[in-house]
């Protein structure tokens, strides 16, 4: 029996220690997933997010053959859940139905203990739902060329309702009072429900509300639609102009989700999730369930959304720094 020299044994023995490790890699990676992947939702049971989720963990398990379970994390304004996932081991069993809130809005008003960029990994865009600029019927608002002049003419005359400080139609808000250099007067409620409800009753005359919740309205003559905050006007609401059509070049806001996972998951893991998840955002029946839902499906290629999500991060920094809404200590 012929043995290698010491030195050379001592060389062979980590190097077949690493091809041990790569073919284990390989056969773990061929076998993904082996067991049911958890999709953290950061908001409580049935909001879109959670409905969302639900949808899409379905097609998700069937196409994985393994089951998708969804987890409920509230709390802290998504951090809890988010914060969760981004700690969660990088093996692609754990992965999280990201916001606008979790990964743009919240981490430029607190410290919340991720970050939205460095810490996660872009599996698949799936929807966004943009806002409608609402006014109660018996306001003096038809267009928002209307409300603007009004704004203009006397600085602060113009309220409008939102679902709290910080939140997507509040910074809609201020995006819309930066963008035409008037003066608006936010009316903060705790939760969109109890703004909207004040909008119908006439306490303020207008709110920016998500399109899924102001369709109804609107279709039933209890509110007027003014503008829609999507780039393009709407399939669901093709007579109502955009922002941008209004007289502001460029303005959009949406509330959009998407689906994550934590920062160096095994790219064989990640590479299956976004193949599935592109097929499934393709398909007519989950267009149908977005469009029940007042959503568009979002099939921009995960590369191309991460770089959304940088920027989404840096603008809503801006928005808040302007609206004096910093960073809690």
């Amino acid at each position: 029996m012929k043995f290698l020299p010491l030195p050379i044994r001592r060389l062979a023995l980590p190097v077949a220690a690493l091809a041990l490790a790569s073919a284990g890699l390989a056969v773990q990676a061929q076998t993904y997933p082996a067991r049911p992947v958890t999709l953290v939702v950061p908001y409580p049971p049935g909001g879109t997010a959670d409905i969302l989720a639900r949808s899409v963990g379905q097609k998700l398990g069937e196409r994985l053959g393994q089951t998708v379970v969804v987890e409920n994390k509230a709390g802290a304004g998504t951090a809890i859940g988010t914060r969760f996932v981004a700690e969660a081991a990088p093996d692609g069993y754990t992965l999280l139905l990201g916001t606008v809130s979790s990964h743009a809005i919240n981490p430029a008003m607190s410290k919340v203990g991720y970050d939205p960029v460095k810490d996660f990994v872009t599996i698949a865009p799936l929807a966004s739902i943009p806002f409608v600029l609402v006014a109660n019927p018996q306001s003096p608002y038809r267009t928002l060329a209307d409300l603007l002049q009004a704004a203009r003419t006397q600085p602060g005359s113009v309220s409008y309702a939102s679902a709290g400080p910080g939140t997507s139609n509040h910074l809609a808000g201020e995006m819309l009072a930066s963008d035409a250099g008037v003066k608006l007067l936010h009316v903060p409620y705790r939760g969109s429900a109890p703004a909207l409800a004040d909008v119908l009753a006439g306490h303020v005359p207008v709110m920016f509300d998500l399109q899924s919740t102001a369709m109804p309205n609107v279709a039933q003559g209890k509110l007027r639609a003014l503008a829609v905050t999507s780039r393009q006007r709407n399939a669901l609401l093709p007579e109502v102009p955009t922002v941008a059509e209004g007289g502001l070049p460029g303005f959009e806001v949406s509330a959009w989700f998407a689906l994550f996972a934590p920062a160096r998951i095994p790219r064989e893991a990640a590479q299956r999730l976004s193949s599935e998840m592109a097929a499934i955002m393709k398909s007519p029946e989950m267009a149908a369930r977005l469009k029940d839902m007042g959503a568009e499906p979002d099939t921009r290629p995960p590369a191309q959304f991460a770089d959304y999500v940088r920027s989404e991060a840096d603008r809503y920094a801006r928005v808040l720094k302007a609206a004096g809404l910093s960073p809690s200590p």
